[in-house]
């Protein structure tokens, strides 16, 4: 399986947006680029909302059935392990390797000796087109990226060739994921982690580094702009180096997890991929879920009775919502308006409250941060949210479609494309 040079991950927290979520990717096509669908879910979501990826699977056909999509299409295992992988064989045919939690841990001594052999002709100093400094790397230097990755990328060859075991060679794509650590990868390091996956065999198309700045669930990007972009296109330039020299597959390209919306980054990627002509994966994580309650406000009547009780729900429940994700949320409490403000507002100001639109007056990134993670409150719903959800799919519907076709397709992906014409 290949995967092409664009896709992009379509989070659905509770599988009815499947067909609302295509849609903006057949505009797409439309207008000449490809992008292929991947629909994306964790094993966290999954336990939390009550679902299975057998459910995934079954949106994502019924999906591509319904409208009639032609396309290649995926549906990743996101951010799994050795722990709950299993869960995820016979309904994925993606899967992001996340080994976050094993970088830093020290592999066997003697494997980091062999991988310092094996690599020693790097040290010294080498270049890498587009990158304008010269790359600096002593033997010192080599053996501690080995001790703080060596042992991850291991573990993530551990899963690989569990998954392959079961699935076979080739049919699956593979991601390995480094984006949840507390510290960004220097161009150096992400050389070398590259260097690794290829000594583990890992036949990796996508990989998901951790970059500067905050990259908060729902929100703008925080953190130096111009710093970004340089290190976006530092990585870029160092995994198409690393295929060449690795023997990496030709299609290997860097997955951002963004957390959604990141739109102050998006025209550097942009200009990154133009300049180096290079492919991206992008995951939107909860943008549809949050679509989905601004679709049910603004339908009003039960619809908006229902986005104002999930903030009610959400509010006296804050630290244990927000606890799984602490890492990715800067919430103000104080900014945070009180369950009785709320249920006092019309659809359209709840919606003005909760869509990303920073040139708006009402749009409160508080807001919208805690009801990026209060999905369980909606999912403890049970049929009534998803009968709701059924109700006011069209308004619904809208409101998905055109949040990704327009915020994240057009600003990430149209530069590029009219970049090749």
């Amino acid at each position: 399986m290949i995967l092409g040079k664009y896709s992009f991950g379509i989070g659905d927290r509770f599988c009815h947006q499947g067909k609302a979520q295509l849609s903006a990717l057949m505009k797409a096509k439309e207008q000449g680029l490809d992008i292929t669908p991947v629909w994306n879910k964790s094993n966290r979501e999954h336990t939390i909302i009550g679902t299975r990826p057998a459910d995934t699977r079954n949106e994502a056909d019924e999906a591509v059935k319904t409208c009639g999509w032609e396309g290649p299409f995926f549906v990743d295992a996101d951010h799994i392990g050795l722990a709950n992988v299993d869960h995820f064989i016979e309904a994925s045919d993606f899967f992001t390797l996340d080994i976050a939690d094993f970088i830093t841990q020290a592999a066997d001594r003697a494997a980091i000796d062999v991988f310092v052999r094996r690599h020693k002709k790097y040290v010294g100093s080498f270049t890498i087109d587009g990158i304008e400094q010269t790359l600096n790397v002593s033997q010192e230097y080599l053996r501690m990226i080995a001790n703080k990755y060596l042992l991850a990328i291991q573990q993530a060859g551990k899963i690989y060739r569990h998954i392959e075991t079961a699935k076979g060679a080739g049919n699956f794509i593979t991601e390995v994921s480094m984006d949840e650590t507390e510290q960004p990868q220097t161009p150096v390091e992400m050389f070398f982690i590259l260097a690794a996956i290829a000594d583990e065999g890992i036949p990796a198309q996508t990989i998901a580094p951790k970059f500067t700045g905050r990259f908060n669930k729902g929100v703008d990007y925080v953190g130096d702009v111009a710093g970004f972009a340089k290190e976006f296109e530092q990585d870029v330039a160092v995994v198409a180096f690393a295929v060449r020299e690795f023997g990496l597959p030709e299609n290997l390209k860097l997955s951002v997890h963004s957390g959604s919306d990141k739109f102050s980054i998006y025209a550097p990627m942009s200009q990154a991929l133009k300049k180096f002509d290079a492919g991206l994966h992008v995951k939107t994580a909860g943008t549809t879920w949050l679509e989905e309650l601004i679709g049910l406000a603004m339908a009003g009547g039960d619809g908006l009775a229902i986005a104002k009780e999930v903030y009610a729900k959400a509010l006296p429940r804050f630290d244990e919502l927000c606890g799984p994700y602490a890492t990715v949320i800067d919430i103000n409490p104080a900014r945070l308006p009180s369950a009785r403000e709320v249920g006092k507002w019309d659809g359209q100001r709840f919606a003005s409250a909760l869509r990303h639109d920073p040139s708006c007056r009402q749009y409160n990134p508080d807001f919208r941060q805690l009801l990026h993670v209060a999905y369980k409150v909606a999912a403890e719903m049970g049929t009534r949210f998803s009968d709701a959800l059924d109700k006011h799919s069209d308004v619904i519907a809208q409101n998905v479609a055109e949040n990704i076709y327009e915020r994240h397709v057009r600003k990430i992906f149209m530069e590029s494309l009219r970049a090749s014409d």
